[in-house]
């Protein structure tokens, strides 16, 4: 559990500071602001399916525009995920959750394999986000864990 908290603290860190650098830029690029949101709402999908509630209302393309809105998600986001996990036991990570993904299609993933493909979605997303911004010459944000742990180390 250790080590997915702690990967989970630095995936709350990492999007605060990709969503810091996006207003810093200023940057109107709808496709940008787009894949941002994208971070944020599969994080709530995932989030939904963990808790056994349907995620299909969400939308995972959406466009976006305003960037506060985007944060407001990804705090909210934070805040449940954090509830999810106090609440959760080590043991309870290997149980398999029933879900259907966006198309209706039914499959099972463990609690475990879930955290993991948020944790590594994100990233992905964060790493294409700081790469556009260095094209639209703007000043990409360093978001590996191994800096979040340096500046952690003494917690």
């Amino acid at each position: 559990m250790k080590t997915i908290k702690s990967m989970m603290e630095h995936l709350y860190w990492a999007d605060g500071r990709i969503l810091d650098a996006l207003e810093e830029s200023g940057t109107k690029n709808k496709d940008l602001l787009k894949l941002v949101r994208h971070v944020a709402i599969a994080e709530r999908v995932w989030l939904s399916r963990l808790q056994g509630k349907s995620s299909a209302q969400y939308s995972l393309w959406g466009d976006a525009e305003d960037l506060t809105a985007i944060r407001n998600m990804f705090e909210e986001n934070a805040e449940h995920y954090r509830a999810y996990i106090e609440g959760l036991k080590e043991f309870e990570l290997d149980e398999l959750i029933d879900y259907a993904n966006q198309s209706g299609v039914p499959f099972q993933t463990s609690a475990r394999d879930i955290l993991s493909q948020v944790l590594l979605h994100g990233q992905y997303h964060r790493g294409q986000i700081n790469r556009a911004l260095r094209i639209e010459s703007a000043e990409p944000v360093q978001v590996d864990y191994i800096t979040f742990a340096r500046l952690n180390m003494t917690d």
